[in-house]
Order: structure tokens, then C-alpha cells, then sequence
């Protein structure tokens, strides 16, 4: 009987984190060795545990996965989990690693173990995953006309205000602003202008009138007719309300 993978789970998304790790151990062929949502600190814990495998998310504030990665000597197998086209990644699937396309298919969980069990114990894969890192870095970067900040003006004076600040973008009283943990910035574009000018895998719309910095996210909780709300990581832990038609959207994009 094969030895079961013992798994570390990273993902700054906990919900995303708890479906993968529920839908991990009902194979019946993995181990949780341990899950984090931030991956500054997971390092040492992977570090220490030494898993077989890791389940890595690649988009996360505070360390990216590739980041993270450099700071593993040695490094375990390596699974990604991300938001990317399945198409460019495609490309990537070589037999050191696999990646998982959110919302997770329990198919491309299986075909991700099966690969794991095929490469564990072997020194090869490393530099596979070496060479592979090289090449998801340049897909992973934000194409080069998603703006990082926004223009926010009051009378003859223009702040800039930075996009990864911003925790959502709301419409009120025909104006639009950027919401920041420290105040809310008046911004020309309407909130329809912006989800089509931001970066998509950072920003969706959850309400008409609401555009929400994915990266700013705490949980998500049922509301009622079928609506939902997303409390957000700011001292206030802000809510904000999800229309009934967005609600699935999001749900997919979290992978729950």
C-alpha cells in the first residue's frame, strides 16, 4: 500500500484553503502536514515539516508564491493552485509540478496526486521546478496596462492614490470612491469603467455599485435572499454586501 503524501496547504484565501484541504483528505491519500493563509510565515513551517508535497497559491499580499518558493532549500513537489488562464498555463505542465485551476475540479486533483506519487523521493524534479518558476514568473506578472494607482482629484490638487491600498470601490450619491483603511478618495471613473480598467484577478464586482479588492478579503458569510456578505481585513472589518446574481461568480472565483 502506497504511503500517504503528507501536504502543506498555503493560500491567503481561508475559505479556498479549507475546501482544498476537506477535498485533500477525501482522497484518502493525503495527510494535512500543515496549512497557512500567510506565506511569510509558513515558510518556517514548511521548513521544519518537511512535506512531500505543496499546495501553493501564487498571487498573495505580503509574499508572492514564487517568493516564497526561493526561501525553500529543499524544495518539496509543488502544486499551484491559481486564478490563471488554463491556456497560458498549459504550457507549464511539465512532470515536476501540476497546478489547479480555481474553483478546483476533483479530476485535476487526482491527476495532480497521481504526478506527486510518481515524482516523490526524486532529486530530479528539482531543477524542473527551478526552470518552471522561471517561466510562470513572466505569465504571472500583471500585464503592463493594468494600472497600479488611481488618480483622485480635489479642486486644482491630484493624489495618486495606490491600487493595492484600496480596499473597494463604491458608487454613492452619483459620486465613485476609492476606499482606503485610512478614508475614501473621489476617482472619475464609474464603477463599471474601473471593472473593466483594473486587473481582473484582483478586482470583481459583487453589487452594482461595489468592486472589491480581492486582496483585502477576510471571509465571506450567507446573508438573506440568497445574498451573501465579505467582511473585509481592516481594523473596522468593514461588510459589504453581495447582490443574489453576483454571488456565485464569487463563490467560483474563491473556489467554494
Amino acid at each position: 500500500m502506497a504511503t500517504r503524501i503528507r501536504a502543506f496547504l498555503v493560500d491567503d484565501e481561508a475559505l479556498a484553503l479549507k475546501r482544498l484541504s476537506r477535498m485533500l483528505t477525501a482522497t484518502g491519500r493525503v495527510d494535512i502536514a500543515g496549512t497557512h493563509t500567510d506565506p511569510v510565515e509558513a515558510v518556517d513551517g514548511i521548513l521544519r515539516l518537511q512535506p512531500d508535497a505543496l499546495f501553493l497559491d501564487i498571487e498573495m499580499p505580503g509574499m508572492t508564491g514564487f517568493e516564497m518558493l526561493a526561501k525553500l532549500d529543499p524544495q518539496p513537489v509543488v502544486v499551484f493552485t491559481t486564478a490563471y488562464d488554463r491556456y497560458a498555463l498549459r504550457a507549464f505542465g511539465v512532470n515536476s509540478v501540476d497546478y489547479l485551476l480555481k474553483p478546483i475540479e476533483q479530476a485535476q486533483l487526482e491527476r495532480a496526486l497521481d504526478k506527486i506519487e510518481r515524482l516523490r523521493g526524486s532529486a530530479e524534479p528539482r531543477q524542473e521546478i527551478r526552470e518552471l518558476l522561471e517561466r510562470l514568473r513572466a505569465v504571472a506578472a500583471p500585464p503592463a496596462d493594468y494600472p497600479e494607482r488611481i488618480a483622485s482629484r480635489m479642486g486644482e490638487r491630484v493624489e495618486f492614490v495606490e491600487l493595492e491600498r484600496v480596499t473597494h470601490f463604491f458608487a454613492a450619491d452619483k459620486l465613485t470612491y476609492a476606499a482606503t483603511a485610512a478614508k475614501n478618495y473621489v476617482v472619475d471613473p464609474t464603477i463599471q469603467e474601473l471593472e473593466q480598467k483594473l486587473d481582473p484577478r484582483k478586482f470583481i464586482r459583487i453589487h452594482r455599485a461595489t468592486l472589491l479588492n480581492l486582496d483585502h478579503l477576510h471571509d465571506l458569510h450567507a446573508w438573506f435572499a440568497g445574498r451573501m456578505l465579505v467582511r473585509l481585513k481592516d481594523e473596522k472589518k468593514t461588510e459589504l454586501a453581495v447582490s443574489r446574481d453576483r454571488v456565485k461568480a464569487l463563490k467560483e472565483r474563491l473556489g467554494v
